[in-house]
Order: C-alpha cells, then sequence, then structure tokens
C-alpha cells in the first residue's frame, strides 16, 4: 500500500483515517511521520493535514476546504464566502470560520484562520463539485456581513460584496432574520436595501417588514463616520456618501 496516493483521495484528513489504513495506530503515526519528514503531508494544525500536491508544489486542499475541516461544525462564511462565489475581484489572506467549536485563530500556507462564532445552523450548504466545502449561501453571507459589519470587513467592503450578488432570494433572507430576531439588524438591512433597492432589485414588501421590526431606537450603522447624515425614516445614522460607497458613481442623496 501507498500511503500517499490512500491520502491523495482526500483534501484534507486527520489521523482517523490513517488509522483506518494500519492494523495499529502506532505503525499508523510512525507512517504519517514518515510523509511529514519527506515533505510529502504538510500539518495544517493539530489533528488536520494536507498532502503536497506533485503538480503545483502547493497543498492539495483549497483554503476553502481547510475552513470547513478545522471543526466537525465549521464553514466558510462572512467576506470568504463572497470570495468562494466569486463576487469580489481581490484576493484576502484572512479566511472567516463559522463554527459552533471554538478553536484559535492559525496561519498556514499564507491564509490566517479566523474563528467566528456560528450562531445559527440554517443556510449552510454544500456546493456540488466543491471538495466538501461547507459555506453559508448567499443569503445567509449577506445577513451576517450586515450583522457583524463593524467587525468584519466594515462599510464599504460590505456593500461591494452585496451589491455583487444578483437575484437575492428575500424568503430566504426573512428566514435568517428571523433567526437572528434582531431589531438592529432588520433596521441596518431594511435601511441598506432601502438605498439601494433599484439595484438589488428588493421589494417594498421586504422594505416595510424590515421597518415594522426595526424598533424605534436611534443607532449609527457603523462606527467612525466621518460625514454622518441621519435617515428619520430609519432612525439610523449614516455616512452622508454611502451611494457612493458602491463605485458606481451614484449621487448622494438623503433619505
Amino acid at each position: 500500500m501507498n500511503l500517499y496516493f490512500e491520502l491523495l483521495r482526500y483534501p484534507t484528513f486527520s489521523i482517523k483515517e490513517v488509522n483506518a489504513l494500519y492494523s495499529s495506530q502506532r505503525t499508523a503515526m510512525a507512517a504519517l511521520g514518515k510523509l511529514l519528514k519527506e515533505n510529502m503531508v504538510l500539518k495544517i494544525r493539530n489533528g488536520l493535514y494536507t498532502c503536497l500536491s506533485g503538480e503545483n508544489g502547493g497543498p492539495v486542499a483549497n483554503r476553502f476546504q481547510i475552513a470547513s475541516a478545522i471543526t466537525p461544525s465549521s464553514y466558510v462564511s462572512h467576506h470568504s464566502a463572497f470570495e468562494y462565489y466569486g463576487t469580489v475581484d481581490q484576493v484576502f489572506y484572512e479566511v472567516y470560520v463559522g463554527s459552533e467549536t471554538r478553536f484559535h485563530d492559525f496561519k498556514f500556507d499564507g491564509y490566517t484562520y479566523h474563528y467566528v462564532k456560528g450562531q445559527m445552523k440554517e443556510g449552510i450548504v454544500v456546493p456540488d463539485f466543491s471538495g466538501s466545502v461547507k459555506i453559508t449561501d448567499k443569503e445567509r453571507s449577506i445577513t451576517d456581513s450586515i450583522k457583524d459589519i463593524n467587525l468584519i470587513a466594515g462599510l464599504e467592503e460590505v456593500l461591494s460584496c452585496v451589491l455583487s450578488v444578483n437575484s437575492i432570494n428575500e424568503a430566504k433572507l426573512l428566514k435568517y432574520l428571523v433567526g437572528y430576531d434582531s431589531a438592529f439588524l432588520y433596521q441596518k438591512i431594511g435601511f441598506i436595501f432601502s438605498v439601494f433597492q433599484m439595484e438589488l432589485g428588493i421589494s417594498d414588501d421586504f422594505i416595510k417588514i424590515c421597518k415594522d421590526r426595526s424598533g424605534n431606537s436611534k443607532r449609527y450603522l457603523t462606527i467612525g463616520i466621518n460625514d454622518p447624515a441621519y435617515s428619520g425614516e430609519w432612525k439610523l445614522v449614516y455616512p452622508k456618501n454611502i451611494k457612493s460607497m458602491n463605485n458606481n458613481g451614484i449621487e448622494d442623496v438623503a433619505i
């Protein structure tokens, strides 16, 4: 048996897959250790490995497959999900990983993997032909990115991602909004979608639902607003230049 070729069947693997090929764990560990010394297998983090590709000399597993294997519940989320879907042009070297089980951030092959607390099981999918990638669907990615707008990407990058999505499923969005049950989230999404309603093709009914559930509190859309404006309709302070943040040359408007 050639262990390397057996392990090539997996984008990532643990000692469990190696143990299944040997009569004892000691023998399995020795065989794995030999491959590590010969640089035929790479250690991603404790307990997680990938083979080195004979074609390009890099890891067999890509960053999305690695993110999906860090814990049993891990999945690609937030800005990294938009990267997977190909809706952003720039490559980022930080990978955001939702997980029910906490893990320490770590670096591998030039990427930093960041833990994000998983708060909902709905909206996580395994795309066909993805090599076992687990990832939030586009609507869940939109919801999470706006929810965590101050923690991860920032307003400008979030708007760029949201506006890159075609054909948003409003029923899915509402399901995730109900799951999070946050008046502030209804307020933020409703406001952003009302500003870019024409570009996103969002219905008046969706905007009304968000408005009805957004509460009466006055809040800031995001932190660090230099040139603020105020929406009396949404009770939100927002950057006055929000319409030009999507780089489409749209003039600023007061809402």
